[in-house]
């Protein structure tokens, strides 16, 4: 194989070795605390029964709250609390990594068959029986 064809296909590969791990580091440097809800943006309680129960001494804590159950000092004076003042945030990073997880997987498989190609390359494997014989 002339020099610069093996050249011209270190280059691309090594191109295509890159652009595959760029997801992959990506995902791997991503700060993990990024995926909580904003504190602007609080679920009320009764907006995330279907993602979240919570119970204080066994009872729901949306029924021990109508019920006018639980209080909190404020200024020294006892204040029960309303539906309004609990407010949850949720930690999404398991979903967005469900989402992420095929092109991940793709990224990788990528990666290895561009280094493998790449290796083969350098090392010579790819020649053609009749150009080594020359």
């Amino acid at each position: 194989m002339p020099r610069r064809v093996r050249l011209a296909l270190v280059a691309m590969s090594l191109s295509v070795l890159i652009v595959t791990a760029l997801p992959i580091v990506r995902e791997l440097t991503r700060r993990t605390d990024i995926w909580w809800t904003p504190r602007t943006m609080l679920v009320p309680l009764a907006d995330s029964a279907d993602r979240v129960e919570i119970y204080v001494h066994g009872q729901p804590l949306a029924k021990l709250i109508q019920a006018g159950q639980v209080q909190i000092l404020e200024e020294g004076r006892p204040v029960s609390l309303g539906a309004g003042d609990v407010g949850l945030r949720f930690n999404n990073s398991d979903r967005v990594r469900a989402e992420r997880l095929p092109r991940l997987l793709l990224s990788a498989a990528l990666f290895g068959a561009a280094a493998l190609y790449l290796l083969f390359l350098v090392i010579g494997r790819l020649v053609y029986r009749e150009e080594r014989a020359r």
